[in-house]
This record gives C-alpha cells, sequence and structure tokens, in this order.
C-alpha cells in the first residue's frame, strides 16, 4: 500500500508541476482572459453563490441573519399569493407567446419570399416596437385601453359594443391587456431571428419544391420549419426566460399589486414586492429567484427533449 501510495503522490506532484510549467509558459494569454474571469467571479458567482446562501435565512438586509433552512420554500410554496403571481405569468406567456413566436415566424417567410415590396420598411416597422421604451410603450398602451377616452373603448362604442374597463371591476381584462402589449413589443424581435435563419437556408431547395408543385404552405411546414428546427428551440427557451421575468410591463401598467384583484400580478412582481420594495423579506426573495431559475431549467429541458431531433434522441440514450 505505501508504495502505491507514493506512486499516487508522486504521479500528483508531476501533473502539477506539469500544469504550472504550462501556466507559466501561456502567462501572458492568462493575464489577457484573467480579466473576465476576475469581473465574472465578483459581478456574477458571488451574488449567485450569496443569493443562494440569502435564501437559507431569514433577513431584512439590516438584523442579523438567521438561518431557517428550507422554511422559506415552505412559506414560498403555501403562499396563495405567489401561486397567483405563477398562475397569472404563465397565462400571460403562454397566450403571448403564441402570437409573439408564431406571428414572427410567419411574417419572417413573408418577408423572406419576396411577397411583399419594400421588405426593408417593413422590418423596421415591426422591429421599431423592440427598440422602444418599455415604459414609453406602458404609458401609451395605458391610454390606449383607458374607460373613458381610451381610442379601443371608442372603437368599441363605434361599433355599438359597451365600453370595457380593461384595468378596473372584477380584473377579468387585465391580462388580455397586458398580453396585447407583451406580443406587439417583442413580435419583431422574433421575427428578425427567424428571417436570419431563414436567409442562410439554400435558395435551390425553394426552387426544387416550386417546381415540384409545392405551394407556400407546403414550403413553409415541410421545408422552412425544420430547418429552422433549432432556432425555434432557441427562441422558445429564450422566451421562456422572457415570460417568467416578465416585470416592466405590467408594473407600468398595473403598478405592484397587479391591479384589481392582483389579476395583472406577475412572480418577478411578487418577488420585488417581497424585497425590495417595502417588506424587506430578502431571504424569502431569494428564495423565489431559485425556485424560478428551477422551473426555467425544467421547461428549458422538456423543450429540448421535444425538440431533439431523431439522432440526438439516439444519441441521448446511449
Amino acid at each position: 500500500m505505501s508504495n502505491e501510495s507514493s506512486v499516487a503522490g508522486k504521479g500528483h506532484r508531476r501533473s502539477a508541476s506539469v500544469l504550472f510549467r504550462e501556466i507559466k509558459k501561456n502567462r501572458v494569454a492568462y493575464a489577457y482572459i484573467a480579466p473576465f474571469f476576475i469581473l465574472f467571479a465578483v459581478f456574477g458567482l458571488f451574488p449567485i453563490l450569496s443569493g443562494l446562501a440569502i435564501s437559507f435565512f431569514s433577513w431584512d438586509g439590516i438584523s442579523a441573519m438567521v438561518f431557517v433552512g428550507f422554511r422559506n420554500y415552505a412559506r414560498l410554496l403555501s403562499d396563495s399569493l405567489f401561486w397567483k403571481a405563477l398562475f397569472n405569468t404563465v397565462y400571460i406567456g403562454i397566450l403571448a407567446h403564441i402570437f409573439i413566436l408564431l406571428g414572427g415566424l410567419v411574417l419572417a417567410y413573408i418577408l423572406n419570399s419576396k411577397l411583399i415590396k419594400f421588405p426593408n420598411i417593413f422590418k423596421t416597422i415591426y422591429f421599431l416596437p423592440m427598440v422602444t421604451s418599455s415604459v414609453a410603450v406602458a404609458i401609451v398602451f395605458q391610454a390606449l385601453f383607458g374607460l373613458n377616452s381610451g381610442l379601443i373603448n371608442f372603437g368599441l362604442q363605434a361599433l355599438g359594443v359597451a365600453r370595457v374597463d380593461w384595468w378596473g371591476g372584477s380584473g377579468q381584462y387585465v391580462k388580455t391587456a397586458i398580453i396585447v402589449m407583451f406580443a406587439w413589443k417583442w413580435i419583431g424581435w422574433n421575427m428578425v431571428i427567424y428571417l436570419a435563419g431563414m436567409q442562410g437556408i439554400n435558395a435551390d431547395l425553394y426552387e426544387a419544391a416550386t417546381i415540384d408543385g409545392a405551394n407556400h404552405v407546403q414550403i413553409f411546414f415541410r421545408i422552412t420549419i425544420p430547418i429552422l428546427k433549432p432556432i425555434i428551440l432557441f427562441t422558445i427557451i429564450q422566451s421562456t426566460i422572457g415570460a417568467i421575468s416578465l416585470f416592466t410591463e405590467p408594473f407600468v401598467l398595473t403598478n405592484l399589486q397587479g391591479g384589481t384583484g392582483n389579476e395583472g400580478m406577475t412572480v418577478m412582481m411578487y418577488l420585488l414586492k417581497k424585497a425590495p420594495y417595502g417588506n424587506n423579506q430578502y431571504g424569502l426573495a431569494s428564495a423565489c429567484a431559485y425556485l424560478l431559475c428551477a422551473i426555467i431549467i425544467i421547461v428549458s429541458f422538456i423543450n429540448m427533449k421535444a425538440f431533439a431531433t431523431d439522432d440526438e434522441k439516439k444519441s441521448g440514450g446511449k
């Protein structure tokens, strides 16, 4: 045993010596990449680990931290307001992204297939909401959905339909207004991503399909979508993260309470309501953040499995 331990010790020392020589040999290269890792450790890794640690404590940001274990997570899962906020987030996210993803895909196909003239003008129009301030967009939509002077209610009255109290009443229309604004703002972003992917598809495929008698619908579903599968997966994962972190639009429209009956409160609004806006329950807020992170990872994993190709599924099963 002593001989084996001695050999193992010599092997470790030899490996460490080789590693040290390699680092010394490439010290200039390491010096160039060191700033990134230092900044990541300070502003990325440290907040991640400290936030995870705080989720196991009861802390108001000032007093001494008290270890409570998984009690914050238990409180979170037993809070009906948290489940309501999570339901609102999922409801808004799913319905909005039906229009965002499918609408962006259709718009990208139309622009890429040269079905319209002056496509660059339309690209600018569709992408313009993306670069517009979310606060400014929310203020405009708040005016559009106004009860007495809103343009939408004015149009409804012109059609003989009664006015709708979008922000008041029982709150049943709050999510609808948020969905409309959210989808309008982000559809252009996905359109640009899909358009970039479509422009990378060989035009010979489209020409061959057209010669064989395929129409635009058949080309769209049998050529474009299968080739864009990895890009669609990317946008779905990105949209999942965006939906879970939805805050600015509903916050400006409905304040932190989420409107009447908390019908517009998202889970990020719930988190920030716990800390730092008012309650200063940093341990509970950290637990909420890591629970959301777990949800995003699980949903992303499901999407990756659902969109995996046959070859990827076979290799994953080995």
